[in-house]
């Protein structure tokens, strides 16, 4: 049976004519005459069976039809060229990964393993792009996503299946000098972890989008803090983790994120008491079919990252019951 598919050149005229809205200058683009443009997007019209542009006097102008179809035609047109590029890069042999992630997980934890992953498997490649919310697989060219949420946000995100990384644990940090003026010690333990009373009356980063972290944690900790929704709000973990090197405040950060930072001294733990949130990080991935087996490289790297994970999970912890 004969598939319902236009052909390339023609997808390839009207998706520049369409971002354009302009024949002329989709066909400087593509090295075509605007004769040419015309005849492939007339034959493209006829084939779909309906206008995807409206003439007027002062040039063409899409229609409701054509504008939801370019923004198919444009992410089918750039995945055929990802795929090919990718093909023509690894001679066949290998695969490549697009992967989605959150923008801090994906920087300061996956990227310093990824050399693991080309050193064990050097035929495989990671492209990654930052995406924080959940999506339809179909509408995108990823092939898999680095998720954080809770348990309710992934069980309503359709048509995937999700396995589980790692619970989120938060520590408060901040720079060793202001932890030293937290409060008097003697002589070699300014750098030591105070108590939450201490951490109530130091200057706090905020994060905007978890604005009740700070009172979460007090909370957790059965400590009074008037000032628990004071202090400056930043957007990322990596924008708080500059803030707190550099002595604004103490901020709420899972250590896995700064471990580079905590290893060179920028940062230090300012109370080892952590809250264990009900967020978590997962791998999502298309559900599949019964029986349909994973994309050889997909497999690969779900297997590396899996055992990445367990590697900097934290002991559990175990309750004796007398």
């Amino acid at each position: 049976m004969r598939r319902a598919i236009p052909s390339t050149q023609a997808l390839a005229c009207f998706e520049s004519a369409a971002r354009h809205e302009s024949y002329t200058k989709a066909a400087q683009e593509l090295a075509l005459t605007q004769s040419a443009v015309s005849r492939q997007i007339i034959a493209l019209e006829e084939f779909v069976g309906l206008p995807l542009f409206k003439r007027t006097r002062h040039g063409v102008l899409l229609t409701e039809a054509g504008r939801q179809y370019a923004q198919q035609v444009a992410r089918w047109l750039q995945g055929l060229e990802r795929d090919t590029l990718d093909l023509m890069a690894h001679q066949g042999e290998g695969g490549t990964i697009n992967l989605a992630a959150v923008p801090t997980f994906a920087t300061r934890w996956l990227l310093p393993r990824l050399p693991q992953l080309m050193k064990a498997h050097p035929d495989i490649r990671v492209h990654i792009d930052v995406q924080t919310r959940p999506f339809l697989f179909a509408d995108t060219g990823f092939d898999a996503a680095l998720y954080a949420g809770t348990p309710e946000q992934v069980a309503h995100w359709p048509g995937v299946q999700a396995q589980w990384l790692m619970d989120e644990e938060t520590l408060p940090v901040c720079s060793p000098q202001l932890l030293a003026t937290a409060q008097e010690r003697d002589l070699g333990r300014a750098w030591q972890p105070v108590s939450p009373a201490v951490i109530a009356g130091m200057p706090l980063l905020q994060q905007s989008t978890r604005p009740y972290g700070w009172q979460q944690w007090f909370d957790a900790m059965d400590v009074s803090a008037p000032r628990a929704l004071d202090g400056a709000r930043l957007e990322l973990f990596s924008m708080l983790a500059v803030a707190a090197s550099q002595g604004l405040g103490v901020a709420l950060i899972p250590p896995m994120l700064i471990e580079q930072e905590l290893a060179r001294g920028d940062l230090v733990i300012a109370c080892d008491r952590p809250l264990r949130g009900n967020r978590a990080y997962y791998l999502v991935t298309p559900a599949l079919a019964e029986g349909a087996p994973q994309g050889p490289a997909l497999r690969v790297f779900s297997q590396w990252l899996l055992q990445r994970a367990e590697a900097v999970r934290p002991p559990a912890v175990v309750v004796l019951k007398k």
